[in-house]
């Protein structure tokens, strides 16, 4: 979960600007539209402030891609009723999206607003703020003020595909991309702003096209047309693996971590999961990328416990992730979502047997990214500094996905520097900075 708060008071008018947070729950691509909705509050007159609790309008991007991700929203709600009970409460996102009626039922929260309603936000607060709304300022620059490291920049949105298990398509609508001029004039305007990293996110990148302009096409124009120093994409399905995209990848400007989801390593499951690709498929995309990046993290996504999946199903999925020895796993219980597919299948797997499994494959990516890690031991690395934690430390990524902590006393807030990995540290690497 992220958090913008935005407004106060108006030096140059002398007039009280109401103030607004906003905090996400969810993906990259909720991010990148919170950061959207950051930038359209700044350019209507608000600046930032620290202070969530003193925010006169609360709005939460939500997510609903399982039953934990409701639960955190519904918490969240509450919770920011409890801390600010004067405060507007707007839920936006696709939890409000799938189940307005549900957060109806939270004591408090003012306005729910669909994804259709996002870019439109501004006006619904002044709407719902009546007269006393906030107030118009030149002197705003409509640019969102903190640490400038990492931007989310939205190309594309929705999904054609039907997999069994996903809401989605149903909270987001079919797949629609945005004009690659627009992309390239957002990637600059982030990068005149500071920020060193640009992740290109949206529900389904990889289907990105616009006007004829694919995904290699675009990244080939960001490359050129741009200052960028990193750039990311947010996850690929395994059938957009070629090697003509992957090619584009001895520019070192884009980063070696590729996110490729796999969800089950069991064939028939799979195939109830209505994904679009076999295990060996994927297993020959996974192949391509070491072959032609050999330093990348490959990191994906596994459900444990779909409909119907045996004891055998599941240990052909971990054995596997085993051999593919991924260098992240994100585990997803299985989780019903009215509306899909999935839901209307029979053979629902017990909570204590997708517990038993989530925490053998859960002890399988600590494993897999601690192997990752060691790789990298003495090694020297780019490092992009992020934040500093109370006792000094400072934390930051590498170009593939590692975590390094190091200690220093000079602000080293969006620097990229050099590091030689010295041992393992927590869920990461520590790092010697260079003199």
């Amino acid at each position: 979960m992220s958090t913008f708060c935005i407004g106060v008071h108006d030096m140059a008018t002398g007039r009280e600007r109401r103030t607004v947070a906003l905090d996400t729950v969810g993906c990259k691509l909720n991010q990148a539209e919170t950061e959207l909705m950051a930038k359209q509050f700044a350019d209507a007159g608000y600046q930032p402030v620290t202070v969530t609790g003193e925010a006169d309008v609360y709005i939460l991007n939500t997510c609903t891609v399982t039953h934990i991700a409701d639960r955190k929203c519904r918490q969240r709600l509450r919770l920011v009723r409890r801390q600010n009970p004067g405060a507007l409460i707007i839920a936006t996102g696709c939890y409000a999206e799938r189940a307005h009626q549900e957060i109806a039922r939270i004591a408090g929260v003012d306005l729910i607003a669909g994804n259709k309603h996002k870019p439109h936000l501004v006006k619904l607060v002044e709407k719902t703020a009546g007269p006393g709304g906030p107030a118009t300022s030149d002197a705003c620059s409509g640019d969102y003020i903190g640490p400038r490291t990492r931007a989310f920049v939205k190309v594309q949105d929705g999904c054609n595909s039907s997999c069994a298990y996903c809401i989605v398509p149903l909270v987001r609508g079919g797949e629609s991309s945005l004009p690659a001029d627009q992309i390239i004039v957002e990637v600059k305007h982030r990068v005149s702003l500071g920020y060193q990293d640009v992740v290109l996110t949206g529900t389904k990148v990889g289907s990105y096209r616009y006007d004829g302009v694919g995904l290699a096409e675009l990244l080939q124009r960001i490359l050129s047309e741009t200052g960028v120093n990193r750039l990311r994409l947010s996850s690929l399905q395994p059938p957009e693996i070629s090697p003509v995209l992957v090619a584009l990848w001895r520019d070192r400007r884009l980063c070696r971590h590729f996110h490729l989801s796999l969800q089950s390593g069991s064939d028939s499951v799979l195939r109830r999961m209505k994904r679009v690709y076999t295990t060996g498929e994927y297993q020959r995309a996974v192949s391509l990328l070491r072959e032609m990046v050999p330093e990348a993290a490959i990191t994906t996504d596994i459900i444990t416990g779909f409909p119907g999946e045996t004891a055998a199903e599941f240990e052909q999925s971990y054995e596997l992730c085993r051999r593919l020895d991924f260098a992240r796993i994100h585990v997803f219980p299985y989780s019903p979502r009215s509306g899909t597919g999935a839901a209307r299948l029979p053979q629902p797997v017990a909570a204590s047997v997708k517990r038993a499994r989530s925490e053998r494959m859960l002890a399988l990516a600590a494993a897999g990214a601690l192997s990752f890690r060691w790789r990298f031991l003495s090694r020297k690395m780019s490092v992009l500094w992020e934040k500093r934690a109370a006792d000094g430390v400072w934390s930051g990524l590498t170009e593939n996905y590692i975590k390094v902590y190091t200690r220093s006393d000079e602000d080293l807030t969006n620097q990229l520097l050099p590091v030689t990995v010295t041992e393992m540290w927590g869920d990461g690497v520590w790092g010697s900075t260079d003199s």
